[in-house]
């Protein structure tokens, strides 16, 4: 598999890239991944870089994007932050993944088991974490769960996906026109750390 060039890169439909992770990661849970030799892949994007999506997951060392859709050197701009939380940080990255640099695709990639929701729905406060975890507490007041469960903390992972692809849309207007005008799409995913599986909401 070659790196991505700008011609391949404008092949790419919003909603392609969408069926290409989805592809990607049917390869990755059946452990039937592509062959690529990463090393030409350095060499062939060291004069540039033509990712087509922006994947925006947590930091959890289980869920490397790269691998769970499996892409290559070059393939995906890879935003990770605890909980796949939106700051004016994250979505200058996203911006300039999509406006500057050509990607076609916006995942917010959640998970499953994921501590820092488990967190935030535990009202955990310790140090920076807390200021962190108050960008969560949105989704869980959303769910609004009297007992904190193992059902309410992945109720509450999905809803923090969710309110992340809304914050996304409601705090850049650079994404939100480009959405609007065809040129990206802005999705949800969750990741199962238990199956490798991708689900897309």
């Amino acid at each position: 598999m070659k790196a991505q060039t700008k011609e391949t890169q404008q092949l790419f439909t919003p909603e392609s890239v969408i069926e290409t992770l989805k592809t990607g990661n049917e390869r990755f849970v059946a452990n039937n991944k592509l062959n690529r030799d990463l090393n030409n892949q350095v060499s062939d994007t060291s004069g540039g870089q033509f990712p087509f999506a922006v994947v925006l997951s947590c930091i959890d060392s289980r869920v490397p994007a790269e691998i769970i859709f499996d892409q290559g050197i070059g393939d995906i701009f890879s935003v990770r932050v605890a909980g796949n939380v939106v700051n004016e940080d994250v979505l200058g990255s996203i911006e300039y993944g999509c406006k500057v640099a050509g990607s076609k695709s916006v995942v917010v990639l959640g998970h499953t088991k994921c501590g820092a929701v488990t967190a935030a729905c535990k009202h955990v406060e310790l140090g920076n974490i807390t200021a962190l975890l108050s960008k969560i507490q949105p989704a869980v007041s959303k769910v609004n769960k009297q007992e904190v469960t193992a059902e309410s903390i992945e109720e509450t992972a999905i809803t923090n996906v969710e309110l992340s692809v809304e914050q996304i849309k409601a705090e850049s207007t650079i994404l939100a026109e480009m959405e609007k005008n065809g040129e990206i799409n802005i999705v949800g995913a969750s990741y199962d750390v238990a199956t490798g599986k991708v689900t897309f909401i």
